[in-house]
Order: C-alpha cells, then structure tokens, then sequence
C-alpha cells in the first residue's frame, strides 16, 4: 500500500544503509523523532563537543546541545509548514540529570512563554555517543480548531524551573503532561507515600500510581472536558520492573483492562528523586467528534499490557510491544541461541513485533507504510541495527522516522531486549 505520510529533512546515514525521517507529516499532525545533536558523518555536533583543548570555555556543553536540537526543532517545524506556537507534547530522553537545566534554558528561549505538555525522564544511554539529550515533538497545523489552547488546572501544575504547560486542548484532543507524585511543596505528596518507618501500610507504587490517577489525571482531564474513559494512550515509566503488575492492579481499577494503548517502560531515574512512576496522558474530549476505537484481538494479549492499539480520528495508537505470545518469550530469545553474534535474536524479535504491528494496522483501517513516530526501548543499543532491518524491509527503502535509547534491564519479558512504542497515520 502507498504510504500516506511526508517524511521532511530525511537523511541516509553516511557509511551504512540506514533511511532515517527526522520528521512526518501527515494530514494535520507533524511528529519529530529523535532529535539529537548530531553530525551524521562524525557523530556529536563538533559545535557541541566544543574545542577539547578548552574544555571550559563557551557555553556549558549541555546548554550548547540544547541550543543546537532547539534549532533543529526550529527548521523542521517551519519546513514542515508549523511553529513551536502549535506544539503539543514533548518527550526528552537524557543518560544524566546534568543535562536537564541547562537544556531548560535553551528550550525556554525557544519556545518562549508557552512550552507544550512534557515528559522528561532519565534513561541509560542514547544511539549518537556523547549526546546527552534526544527530543520528540507532536505538533499541529493550525486550522480548523486546531489550535493548542491551555487548560487551567489550578491543582496540577507543573515545576516552575521546567515551565511547561501541564494540559492543552487541540481539538478534539487533551495532552497532559508527564505527571509524578509531588506535592505543592515540590517533594513527594504525604498521600503518595508509605510512612517512612513502616514496612507495611500501603504499597509505594500502588500509593504513587492512585495518587497520579486521582490527584493529577482526573482533575486535568476533567479541567480539559474529558475524562478517563476517553483516554486512549497513555505512556508509563517505571523504576522497578517488578511493579508492573501492582501499577496494572490500580490503573485497571480506573480505567479498565485493555481500554486504551499502554506503553510501560523501565526508567532509570525521575526528576523527582523518590518518584517510582511518571506517566503522560492523551485523551479525547468528552464532546469530540472523533470516536475512540479500541483495536484489539489481533495479536497475542502478551505482547502488551494495553489495548494492542486504538482508534482516535486519524490516529492509531499502538501499546508498547515486546516479542512474546502465550508461551513468554519468542523462541529465539533463548540466551543458548547459537546465532545470537549475528544478529539473528534481535532480529526476530523486531521482525515478529512488526509482523504483529501489520496485522493491528489492518485491523485499524491503516497500513505500515503510514507510520508516524518509533521509540524504541533496548536493554543493549548494539542490537539496533539488527532490528532497524525489519523496518527497512516493511518499509521499502522509505526513510524510517525512529528513535532508541538505552533503559534499565530487565524488561517486563526479561528474555526480550527491545520495547518499540509505534504511532501511525489512518487516514
């Protein structure tokens, strides 16, 4: 099928046959994926790595990389036929919380007085060596309503040293930012915490993931004239692999099993130092006329803890996927694999999520080809180009809008290595 989507700025990586789209731009929508500060002939921007002989002259290197993916966001948006006025959700990735501020003050300067609903993690490691910062914008045309509108939320706000917005409407759609368990004072809200002498008497995920859901998510949504029924992705980051099924216990409680596309992810840190969980919301209003469609049935139920994707207007949101079905893992994950140096472990663990991913588009009305954003999840960034090729085969050659960092091992399958959070087009 002929694909649907406009890649802008697409690059073919010098000495390899990657295809990579820095941005998509479909219908209305305009996605940038993994914007890093790269020279993609040397690696790290050498405006950005700076004289190595006058280590501590200039810019500090952190704030240099802010300005300089700040800048790149700049020209793609405007290539692309939009401005930082009409973004939506940012998503940031960084290996160390050193970069976080002084990317701050770059993203402050260039975005000015309103910054979009953001989520802002720690991670392991990130695909360009040296680079401690990687950035995804979803932005919008302007037009037909379309215009992002902030929401008041006078009980969820967000740090006054990120400045984000914590919700907009753009719409039919509500985006809420990335939401941890801190009070008004900054630290970790009373209510979202177990006593500190006590061993039993809540269960700390089980504390911070109520609070976020009642605390933070249902007034924002309800400020937005949506609601938690009408959530239909949602991105979860987790500390501890182990909480997974206690932070499914409450989030089911609320918004029910498999009612909208789910990705839980390992995060090494949060900017909220006893914070186990960060998770960001997108919804629909409760007046849109944009229908959700929950997509589900079609792949195994093991391959994600959400709905294998949903529906909303031209949108198909995926969950986060993992190569296993009704068995655990995917065969050749075993560890004993005596191919594994070749790729052919990692490899098929992509091929059988993209595999899985052609048959959720059909469901969804959609196909591969109109793939919008990837944001792969690895536990060891050496197997990225063994499972880059499934995409380059399903994709034919076409430029593949993708980015991958490095998280906390284990995954929720501890055999599988990847989690890959897809979003597509369906006109």
């Amino acid at each position: 099928m002929k694909s649907k989507v406009t890649a802008i700025g697409a690059v073919r990586i010098p000495g390899s046959d990657i295809h990579y789209a820095p941005a998509i731009k479909a219908g209305s929508w305009i996605f940038l994926t993994g914007i890093e500060a790269v020279d993609y002939g040397a690696g790290l921007h050498a405006d950005v790595a700076g004289n190595p002989e006058l280590p501590y002259h200039g810019l500090p290197k952190h704030q240099r990389e802010g300005n300089f993916i700040c800048a790149r966001l700049s020209e793609l948006l405007k290539e692309a036929g939009t401005t930082f006025t009409n973004t939506v959700r940012l998503d940031q990735y960084y290996p160390t919380w050193k970069a976080v501020d002084p990317y701050h003050l770059s993203r402050r300067a260039a975005f000015g007085d309103y910054i979009p609903p953001s989520t802002s993690v720690i991670m392991e490691e990130l695909l360009t060596g040296g680079a401690d910062i990687t950035t995804s914008v979803l932005a919008v045309i302007p037009g037909e309503g379309r215009e992002p509108r902030r929401v008041a939320t006078p009980s969820v706000t967000s740090p006054v040293w990120s400045g984000f917005v914590p919700a907009v409407t753009a719409g039919d759609f509500v985006y809420v930012a990335g939401q941890m368990a801190r009070g008004a004072d900054g630290n970790t809200d009373p209510r979202a915490h177990v006593p500190s002498h006590s061993l039993w008497g809540g269960y700390e995920i089980r504390r911070q993931t109520e609070y976020l859901i009642r605390e933070k998510f249902v007034p924002a949504l309800e400020a937005a004239g949506s609601s938690l029924r009408n959530t239909v992705k949602a991105q979860v980051y987790l500390r501890h692999t182990e909480d997974t099924p206690h932070f499914l216990d409450v989030w089911n409680s609320h918004f029910g099993a498999r009612e909208c596309a789910l990705t839980i992810v390992p995060t090494k840190d949060f900017g909220l130092v006893p914070g186990n969980i960060e998770i960001n919301v997108m919804a629909l209003t409760d007046a849109a006329s944009t229908r959700k469609q929950v997509i589900d049935g079609c792949i195994p139920t093991e391959m994600t803890y959400g709905a294998a994707a949903v529906r909303a207007g031209d949108l198909l949101l995926c969950s986060g996927m993992i190569a296993a079905d009704s068995g655990g893992p995917i065969a050749e994950t075993n560890p004993r694999h005596g191919l594994q140096y070749l790729g052919v472990p990692a490899r098929a663990q992509m091929k059988h999520i993209v595999d899985a991913l052609k048959a959720v588009c059909a469901a969804g009305g959609t196909s591969i080809e109109n793939v919008l954003r990837i944001h792969q999840f690895h536990t060891d960034l050496t197997e990225f180009y063994a499972m880059h090729r499934p995409w380059q085969d399903a994709l034919g050659g076409a430029a593949v809008p993708f980015t991958a960092v490095r998280v906390p091992s284990p995954l929720p399958v501890p055999a599988c290595s990847v989690i890959v959070d897809p979003w597509f087009y369906a006109p």
